[in-house]
């Protein structure tokens, strides 16, 4: 495998990373000497270094020809009137399509794909009657799809996809009676889907997704009686699913995520045989089908986020193929012990947030390849089987939010692979077991709101991954221990509302990575210990209703801490407005001189009343003059207020208000990063949304402000589950901010450097690259106008609580420098930067393609890949497991495998010439395809 990475590197660094294929037959015997004549002309008129080695195989002889190309398709293609098959795919290839090519009318294929080929689509190809193999996609393409197409009565497969293609699908594609694949998904195509493709009853694979498609599913779908996959996800579609759809015997994958469809769904679906059924963020109501499982081969069952009700299908019991099931966010109710069996294959289960009742079964023990299993948010009840503890191949658990009862039962400290436990809102009992410290791979605790008791095992210590622990509202008792001080990644640790006792412990004082601490509702007593002072990551405290005493440390973290932190103790005192002084002989001082004060104030007093008079009438007399400008300004600073996007429950002023409320103005404490566009504030709203804000500088002028509420209302509207939302913005003189998704994660910069860089294994970094690829490729593709990121690093990348990676500070650096155009000086974070900007100031997405390429082998790496670079550049090869993070087991063949192919797609993402670089599109596709069985 190496070996193998070393060869592709080694092609990718001298741009000359694949080779195209002419097949033609001895030319020369049936007298084509035209035909090869041309060949050798375009070989002559290369620009190649190396030409005569590269092209070597190029000779006046009757043997096939192997074409090694970098360059535009010249005109002379055209002379080649006799040749039936032309593959030029993969070879970086330029320009727009020449119309000489339509003068092949022989040619049965035409493979152009992976290119960078420009401009429209050839009007002329529509005569090229001979074609059965069109393959376009993954190049620059842009207007609409030429009608004449419809005229290729032979074509059987179309491709498309991938390019900036406009305009609507053409009617007359349904007139290609022997087309069996149609592809067009990832462009711009808006516009309703023509009735008329369903005449296409030889049609096997039909993919829409990812365009601006609208209206509803035609009827005449049903007809396509050949038809086996069907994808339409990420569009504008709406009504309901036909039933039509009951004739399709051979459909084995509907994909419908993320579209507007609704209306319940039809029983009819349960006559087809389905592997995949995705209909996830739709407003599907009503329940599935009986039958859903009908022939027992669906593997992906996907419905989350919508409307459902109803009790969940039987058939579920045996179908023993399912590997992923998705129906949170729904209201489906069922009995879980009744409608689910046993699935050997099953890898990832989410029913969050629905109606499931019913005790959990020993079945679960049983599912050997189940890592996700999440049932929060339900009426689960009884107590949790210790079977479950067997299934040692879990990595996250989430039975929150139910009725569950007992203990933890003590076999859950065998499974060892587990990263994140959420047992909270719960009635579970008894004390932690000792054995927990054996869950070393634990990154996230969650226990909260239950009636645990007894101490905090010293052995907690032990967890050394851990990064978020909540043991808040529960019945703790004792010390908190002081083995606790071992967690160095700890983020965030709530042990309030408890009854701990004794001291703070010093040792507290060393998670350096603590960002917020909560030991609010005990029975603490004692000083705050003075070695929290050195405690800089720290910016939210709660230490509030104890019996602590004596100063509080003199760090950032307390200083900025709000009164009602620190509120509720026995004789807390510091430097905080609200909290007596620590200095008592200050206090006797000012007590000695009342007298003296009272003296005074009784001669001052007369004075500074009438001086207040005067005061006052000079006021009015000013307030009347301005008050006609004032009042203009203060329409256009309520107008950019009341033009707030609606946040939670609130909107316009109450918004503005509810925001400088909760930060405190944007105090210091609230702030949790700063980077060039701004400080990030922590705000929880009185509705307990939590969201993070992005204050501004307020110094754009008219002109400014309208090109910035048309740009940030645009990124308003963009919705993708790799890119953090932003809910909102506010414009005013005083304070203007952007209001975003707040994630608990963290970032990934963070995330990759802490020492204990198992909490990111194989599978979760893979997934983070891909997570950032799909976003950047809708960024660039799928948003009209595209965006371009500008700062792709992984300070940007943010993480949720279970990995997933959202993309942050999209279009920020633009819209908050309108002036910067696409210049550069002010984008892009050093070691991420493309080489280009170097001698230009145009920034493209191909600036973002580079910067992801740096992105993704730091995620390998585990640290910024300079030293990579700069060897590739100068042409020294790395060793695969010179380019893995050491930190991490050993690298399995499997993930040997999906790893290579992705280094490969970043040195080609490395390229120096941008032009050479893949659209973040094709690198997106590539990703996922080779992760298909991985994730």
């Amino acid at each position: 495998m190496n070996s193998l990475l070393m060869e592709k590197s080694v092609i990718v660094d001298i741009f000359l990373l694949l080779l195209a294929t002419i097949s033609l037959l001895p030319l020369v015997a049936y007298g084509f000497t035209d035909e090869v004549a041309a060949l050798l002309k375009w070989k002559a008129s290369l620009q190649l270094e190396n030409n005569n080695e590269v092209l070597s195989s190029w000779r006046d002889q009757i043997e096939p020809l192997i074409l090694g190309i970098n360059c535009m398709i010249p005109p002379e293609i055209g002379l080649l009137a006799n040749l039936e098959t032309l593959h030029l795919l993969e070879n970086e290839l330029i320009g727009s399509i020449p119309h000489e090519i339509c003068n092949m009318k022989f040619l049965s294929e035409l493979a152009l794909y992976a290119n960078a080929l420009t401009g429209a689509i050839p009007f002329c190809l529509g005569n090229m009657t001979n074609l059965s193999y069109l393959f376009l996609n993954d190049n620059k393409l842009v207007g609409s799809i030429p009608y004449v197409l419809g005229n290729l009565s032979n074509l059987s497969e179309l491709h498309l996809q991938n390019n900036s293609l406009t305009g609507t699908i053409p009617n007359s594609l349904g007139n290609l009676s022997n087309l069996t694949i149609l592809n067009l998904f990832r462009n711009r195509i808006h516009g309703p889907i023509p009735p008329e493709i369903g005449r296409l009853q030889s049609l096997t694979l039909l993919r829409l997704y990812s365009n601006n498609l609208s209206g509803p599913i035609p009827e005449e779908f049903g007809n396509m009686i050949s038809l086996v996959r069907l994808q339409v996800s990420y569009n504008l579609l709406n009504g309901s699913i036909p039933k039509s759809f009951g004739n399709l015997l051979n459909l084995q994958s509907l994909y419908l995520r993320n579209n507007q469809f609704s209306g319940p769904l039809p029983q009819e679906l349960g006559n087809l045989k389905f592997v995949v059924l995705e209909l996830s963020e739709n407003k599907f109501s009503g329940s599935l089908p009986d039958n859903i499982c009908n022939g027992r081969r669906l593997e992906l069952l996907l419905v989350s986020q919508n409307k459902l009700t109803g009790t969940m299908p039987k058939s579920l019991y045996n179908c023993t193929s399912l590997v992923r099931v998705r129906f949170d966010g729904n209201q489906v109710t069922g009995n879980i012990s009744e409608i689910f069996g046993v699935y050997p294959h099953l890898r990832f289960i989410n029913l969050n947030d629905n109606k499931v009742y019913g005790e959990l079964s020993d079945n679960w023990s049983k599912c050997k390849n189940l890592t996700t299993m999440q049932l929060g948010g339900n009426d689960i009840s009884g107590s949790i089987p210790p079977s479950l503890g067997n299934s040692t191949q879990i990595e996250m658990l989430n039975l929150s939010f139910n009725h569950l009862v007992g203990e933890i039962p003590m076999e859950f400290v065998t499974m060892n692979r587990l990263l994140n436990l959420v047992l909270s809102s719960n009635q579970l009992s008894g004390s932690l077991p000792t054995e927990i410290g054996s869950l070393s791979a634990l990154s996230l605790l969650d226990l909260s709101l239950n009636n645990f008791t007894g101490p905090i095992p010293y052995t907690f210590g032990n967890c050394l991954n851990l990064f978020h622990v909540n043991l808040s509202t529960n019945k703790f008792t004792h010390e908190i221990p002081v083995q606790l001080g071992k967690l160095s990644h700890l983020s965030v640790l709530d042990l309030s509302r408890n009854s701990f006792t004794s001291k703070i412990p010093s040792q507290i004082a060393s998670l350096s990575s603590l960002e917020k601490l909560n030991l609010s509702h005990n029975k603490l007593s004692g000083n705050i210990p003075n070695s929290m002072e050195a405690m800089n990551a720290l910016w939210s405290i709660d230490v509030s209703y104890n019996e602590l005493e004596g100063p509080i440390p003199n760090s950032k973290g307390f200083l900025n801490t709000s009164l009602k932190g620190l509120q509720g103790n026995k004789g807390l005192c510091g430097n905080i407005t609200g909290l007596q002084q620590c200095d008592n002989d200050l206090i006797v001082e000012k007590h000695d001189k009342n007298r003296g004060q009272k003296l005074a104030l009784i001669v001052s007093l007369p004075l500074l009343g009438a001086l207040l008079l005067l005061s006052m009438f000079i006021g009015m007399v000013i307030f009347y003059h301005r008050r006609k400008k004032l009042s203009s300004t203060r329409q256009v600073e309520e107008d950019h207020v009341l033009d707030f996007f609606s946040i939670s429950t609130f909107s316009g002023k109450e918004a503005y208000d509810e925001i400088l409320k909760v930060t405190q103005e944007f105090n210091e404490a609230y702030c949790i990063g700063k980077g060039r566009c701004g400080a990030v504030y922590r705000a929880k709203l009185t509705s307990n949304e939590i969201v993070a804000v992005k204050r501004i500088h307020s110094s754009l002028d008219m002109v400014d402000r309208n090109s910035f509420l048309r740009e940030v209302k645009a990124l308003t509207e963009i919705r993708h589950r790799n890119i953090v939302k932003l809910y909102g913005y506010c414009l005013h003189t005083k304070h203007s901010f952007l209001i975003y998704e707040y994630l608990e994660g963290g970032n990934l910069y963070e995330m990759l450097r802490k020492e204990a860089t198992q909490t990111l294994g194989w599978t979760k970094r893979v997934n983070i690259i891909k997570g950032v690829a799909n976003a950047l490729s809708y960024m660039h593709h799928d948003c009209s106008p595209p965006i371009v990121h500008r700062d792709i690093s992984s300070k940007n990348i943010l993480l949720d609580l279970e990995g997933e990676a959202c993309v942050s500070d999209f279009g920020t650096s633009k819209i908050l420098n309108p002036n910067s155009s696409n210049e550069s000086a002010l984008a892009g974070t050093f070691g991420y930067l493309a080489p280009e900007l170097a001698y230009t100031m145009k920034v493209t997405e191909k600036c973002d393609v580079y910067s992801f390429g740096v992105l993704a082998l730091e995620v390998i790496k585990g640290e910024h890949p300079g030293g990579i670079i700069a060897s590739l550049s100068d042409g020294k090869m790395k060793k695969l497991q010179d380019m893995v993070d050491q930190h991490l087991p050993t690298v399995s063949i499997e993930i040997k495998k999906v790893l290579t192919n992705v280094i490969i797609l970043a040195i080609r993402c490395l390229n120096n010439n941008p032009e050479m670089r893949p659209t973040m599109y094709y690198v997106s596709q590539q990703i996922s395809e080779d992760c298909k069985d991985f994730l």
